[in-house]
């Protein structure tokens, strides 16, 4: 019973209640803003199609005719209702219920009404159909195909944080596991799994991402696993480190004594005392995730159109930037700058208000 109590303050009640406690009294103040943007990227992500102007499939509603409007531009549509209601979600986007098309003006003719599109020629249509008009602000313009620029960096928030989350929960997978296992048996164990890390370390990241993306394939799900393989090395390399200063202390002394397995005293008594090692390294990993796809995807080995992600609409827009339409390739790397730089300040004040360094 006497050995039991040396595990209690350690695993349970002394260092986790407190951990939480601890870090919100030392928070910082640029962090707490990082984290705010970290949120409201996470809810329009959320949110997703729900909330987008654009709310079909991929924001892919193409208006060749509205290309390149200016931000705040205006246009006026002729919708003329379908016979029937268009499938999908808010999750995955819905078909318009409708054929939208943008005109200068229509007025009625007798029966029909006399409609001059933005492009083509003057043509009457039946009134006796169910139409109307409508007038739409596109408040970011529309790119070189019409789409709507608002709508694709919000749900361009979807595929950057979910590579980000995927690609992380697969490197703490592996890294943890792995760094883990070296430093408590050691010996050969460690030589070996050291072994592996100093290769996959050698091997530059980016080339190491461009490999396995070519092995697995171009499109979205390929590149959450691209990314995971390749960020584990960091965190299983501060694992290592961590285990190795805590496997000698008195509680894991105390649950060898008691005949617990390895896998237990590593993953419910060691780990929980360095959580807040393994929280910071996965914040910096958060960027990189996402730094990594909006790389591949400018590549053009990343998530394929038309699904939208920052790094494709920077690719499909960076020779705008010496004409008279800049913001279309600056607004997504805005956004990229923006989430990177937002989840760095939250891993530095992770790092102080967590006392990484050892810090009174």
């Amino acid at each position: 019973m006497k050995i039991k109590k040396l595990i209690k303050p350690f695993t349970e009640t002394g260092r986790s209640a407190s951990l939480s406690h601890e870090a919100w009294r030392r928070r910082n103040p640029t962090a707490i803003a990082g984290l705010v943007v970290i949120g409201l990227f996470a809810l329009v992500a959320l949110l997703g199609y729900a909330i987008t102007p654009d709310g079909t499939p991929h924001c892919n509603q193409q208006y060749l005719e509205l290309a390149t409007l200016k931000p705040g531009s205006k246009a006026t549509f002729l919708r003329i209702d379908a016979k029937e209601e268009a499938g999908g979600s808010f999750l995955t986007g819905k078909p318009l219920p409708y054929t939208a098309i943008p005109i200068e003006e229509c007025h009625p003719v007798g029966d029909s009404l006399f409609v001059v599109p933005l492009a083509g020629e003057p043509f009457t249509i039946d009134r006796s159909r169910s139409m109307g008009t409508q007038e739409r602000t596109f408040l970011l313009g529309t790119d070189a195909y019409g789409r709507d620029v608002l709508s694709m960096i919000m749900i361009g928030s979807r595929v950057s944080l979910s590579v980000g989350l995927i690609a992380v929960l697969i490197a703490l997978l592996i890294g943890i596991t792995l760094g883990a296992l070296a430093a408590y048996h050691g010996g050969w164990v460690d030589n070996l799994i050291m072994w592996f890390i100093n290769v996959v370390w050698s091997i530059p990241t980016v080339l190491l991402v461009i490999a396995i993306t070519f092995a697995l394939g171009k499109g979205f799900w390929q590149v959450f696993i691209a990314v995971g393989l390749t960020m584990w090395v960091d965190i299983a390399r501060v694992v290592r480190g961590e285990v190795y200063s805590l496997k000698e202390k008195e509680f894991v002394t105390a649950g060898r004594a008691l005949g617990y397995s390895s896998l237990r005293i590593i993953f419910r008594h060691i780990l929980p005392n360095i959580a807040g090692a393994v929280i910071v390294v996965t914040a910096s990993n958060f960027a990189t995730a996402i730094l990594l796809e909006a790389g591949l995807s400018f590549l053009g080995i990343g998530v394929q159109p038309p699904m939208p992600s920052w790094g494709t609409m920077v690719k499909e827009n960076y020779s705008y930037i010496l004409l008279d339409s800049a913001y279309l390739a600056l607004l997504p790397g805005l956004a990229i700058m923006l989430i990177v730089l937002a989840f760095m300040l939250v891993g530095n004040g992770l790092r102080d208000a967590l006392d990484i360094k050892g810090q009174k």
